[in-house]
């Protein structure tokens, strides 16, 4: 959510002329994240965030728009892409795929609670669920393949412990994503970065109250316990050194199981999965850190976190599925 892309005022106008949400009150970038650019777009009629994706192209776009108005219009708190007065819900804007979607209430929750992860765990149960017939079908672009793909070109900037663990590890994953108990997982269309900066909550710190799921455009086919794994490694963790807090992982997974009970292969494959999440991520992060593209306010992460959290996840024992 860098801005990449500079948008005005009259390019605003001009795209909302093939909408029905209204006229151009107001125009703000986000500068946070580090994949698109994010606009707050706000009309006569409404507030909504204005993307244009700078790396998806228009061919891989119709997964995640029209993943999100499935979810939406089956009641799960997701933004809404708004639908252009041709139909579509993809327009261009500089050249590049553009959309608009509803803003959802609240903020995001830095210090998440037991609450918290209770909310998020069953919404993000339900997600799963009510998208087993979703018909769009792409594999999560950011999974094994890009991993194998990308770790050549990051190992230059490591030392030889970091890069023999994260070949280590890859190598690891390699081998179980070709077995038949990981080939059994249960598979569909998952976000894939549910960090907690990706979920809003209204409310109060001490009564929250679910706002909504946002920034699906790292979603793909998944395992769904990849999705679980991501998520309770940044939920339910000390932030200062990554380890897990027994008592919001605990919640967190409950909850999901309350909505959809986790597998036999899945309470097998979940420390192996805890692993895989922390590699994803700090594979991204070295290749976002040391291999950047321009921006006029990029904040990449700090690659060291999800190293630090790979190290535990290798070494620890950790809670288990209910």
């Amino acid at each position: 959510m860098a801005v990449f892309t500079t948008i005005t005022d009259d390019d605003a106008r001009q795209l909302l002329a093939d909408y029905d949400i209204g006229s151009l009150v107001s125009l703000r970038g986000i500068t946070a994240g580090i994949e698109n650019t994010n606009y707050f777009l706000n009309t006569t009629r409404g507030e909504y965030v204005l993307t244009i994706f700078e790396v998806l192209t228009h061919q891989q776009l119709p997964f995640y728009i029209e993943l999100m108005h499935h979810l939406a219009q089956r009641g799960i708190p997701v933004p809404s892409p708004q639908t252009r007065l041709d139909g579509a819900r993809i327009g261009t804007l500089h050249g590049k795929p553009s959309a608009i979607v509803s803003r959802l209430p609240g903020g995001y929750e830095p210090e998440p609670g037991i609450d918290h992860c209770r909310l998020i765990g069953a919404t993000l149960a339900r997600a799963h669920m009510a998208s087993a017939d979703f018909e769009l079908s792409q594999p999560n672009l950011r999974g094994l393949a890009w991993w194998t793909h990308t770790v050549p070109s990051v190992l230059l900037f490591l030392t030889p412990d970091q890069s023999a663990m994260l070949q280590d590890e890859l190598a690891h994953q390699q081998q179980l994503d070709a077995s038949p108990a990981w080939q059994s997982l249960p598979l569909g269309p998952a976000h894939c970065d549910l960090f907690r900066d990706n979920v809003l909550f209204a409310g109060t710190n001490e009564d929250p109250h679910m706002g909504g799921i946002i920034d699906f455009y790292f979603a793909g086919c998944d395992r769904w316990l990849f999705d679980v794994a991501v998520a309770v490694n940044d939920w339910c963790i000390h932030r200062n050194n990554g380890q897990l807090k027994p008592e919001l992982v605990q919640a967190w997974l409950q909850a999901y199981a309350s909505v959809r009970p986790f597998t036999a292969a899945e309470r097998e494959a979940w420390p192996h999965m805890l692993r895989a999440a922390a590699l994803r991520f700090w594979i991204s992060r070295l290749y976002d850190f040391y291999l950047p593209r321009p921006a006029q306010t990029l904040k990449p992460h700090d690659p060291r976190h999800f190293e630090r959290v790979l190290q535990l996840r290798r070494s620890e024992v950790v809670p288990a599925l209910p």
